[in-house]
């Protein structure tokens, strides 16, 4: 009898009931998103454990449990979404020229091999969005990068809610970018020395000899990342962490970066332009996980009320960070997608009956009218008849006898 050589598994290799071997990765993997399908199903939806999931390690996972998650770390619903837009959104929009600009320079932004005609269209779409958004917030305004956040969307949710996401956001997590001038974005900007000063004085100083100031992260800031990151699974990640999380998460995150990168940094000439150049370069082989985490650190050890009390921070409000707390809370209560499937279906339900009542309604008085219509002129016509047979009588009683005709009246 042969002997077969019993292949050697792996450490944290187990063989399931099917006889396949699964690692415990895929184990870790399949259990995070069973407990993410659990949260979404719960009513109302565990926010907190969509929230902690988008942000612990490996974020959502697979781009169909963004498009289930996403919705509602924005408290979205995804039975009640914008319609695409008209191609009136392009006419006379005084932002229609910079955008097509933009658009058409973001072709590294799309898929590497996808067809043109496919990205065409995209393109197309992307464009819509960007200019639905701005019609239905007047209030803002564009900023280049912002094309950047919404391909992204575009790119996992698709056309009718990137524009619902790209709305919400626009209102809240990107406000501050989107103002007349560019304020509000540097104030955000000013956090980020404040972080550093905390963490590592030597960094800090060195930071402030060479006068490098912080422009070299607004890229990072006001595309949450997606302009500088050439690998496209990278920038999911890191939007599956901001959506979760705080406004100011984003410069929280280049405070990591910077501080990943200290010894580099103060090995650099003491030079604004070369600490510049080397800083607005991200290595595209940062160990996203562990920058994450020590963001979260970060913020919760230095939270942005404290690093307010420096000088520079108390000048300016932000409205992404006043308006915050009540855009969390707002997100608290949201019903599973299938009871609001169910609750779009009975409202459909009702509304239509609604309508047949009223257009029941409209025939039958439609009917009365021609009815009366109908009646009126019966009655007309009977008159006009009647009316003509007693002039005829009457004629024929005057010519036979006039006298006792008129006498009757």
């Amino acid at each position: 009898m042969r002997k077969f050589k019993r292949k050697k598994l792996n450490r944290g290799a187990v063989v399931n009931e099917k006889g396949s071997v699964t690692t415990d990765a895929d184990c870790g993997r399949k259990q995070k998103l069973a407990i993410i399908h659990q949260a979404l199903i719960r009513d109302p939806v565990d926010i907190e454990i969509l929230r902690n999931s988008s942000a612990s390690k490996g974020g959502l996972l697979t781009d169909e449990m963004r498009r289930k998650v996403w919705p509602k770390l924005l408290n979205i619903n995804v039975y009640n979404l914008p319609h695409k837009p008209g191609r009136d959104v392009r006419e006379n929009h005084k932002d229609y020229n910079q955008v097509v600009l933009d658009v058409r320079r973001s072709m590294k932004r799309f898929p590497k091999g996808m067809p043109a005609a496919e990205r065409a269209v995209l393109q197309e779409q992307l464009i819509d969005i960007i200019l639905e958004v701005l019609k239905r917030n007047p209030q803002l305004h564009y900023y280049q990068g912002y094309h950047d956040v919404a391909v992204t969307l575009l790119l996992v949710v698709g056309e009718r809610m990137a524009i619902a996401m790209l709305d919400t956001l626009s209102n809240f997590h990107l406000r501050d970018f989107m103002d007349p001038t560019m304020d509000s974005t540097k104030h955000i900007l000013n956090y980020l020395m404040p972080i550093l000063q905390q963490v590592d004085e030597d960094l800090h100083d060195f930071m402030i000899r060479a006068e490098v100031g912080t422009i070299f992260a607004l890229s990072w800031l006001i595309t949450w990342y997606g302009h500088v990151l050439s690998e496209f699974k990278h920038t999911l990640r890191l939007y599956d962490f901001f959506l979760a999380s705080h406004p100011l998460m984003p410069i929280y995150l280049a405070a990591t970066i910077v501080l990943h990168r200290a010894k580099e940094v103060k090995q650099t000439e003491c030079d604004m332009a070369m600490v510049h150049h080397l800083l607005s370069h991200i290595p595209q082989d940062l160990p996203y996980e562990v920058l994450i985490s020590q963001a979260q650190a970060l913020f919760s050890q230095y939270p942005p009320p404290l690093l307010a009390k420096q000088a520079a921070l108390q000048s300016r409000k932000s409205l992404s960070i006043s308006t915050f707390q009540a855009f969390q809370l707002s997100t608290l209560h949201q019903r599973p997608d299938v009871v609001l499937q169910r609750l779009t279906r009975a409202q459909d339900s009702t509304t239509s009956r609604h309508g047949l009542e009223a257009a029941l309604s409209r025939d039958r008085s439609q009917l009365w009218q021609r009815g009366n219509r109908m009646v009126k002129m019966a009655v007309w016509g009977l008159s006009a008849t009647l009316g003509a047979a007693v002039f005829a009588v009457a004629q024929t009683a005057m010519d036979w006898g006039p006298d006792v005709f008129l006498q009757l009246f």
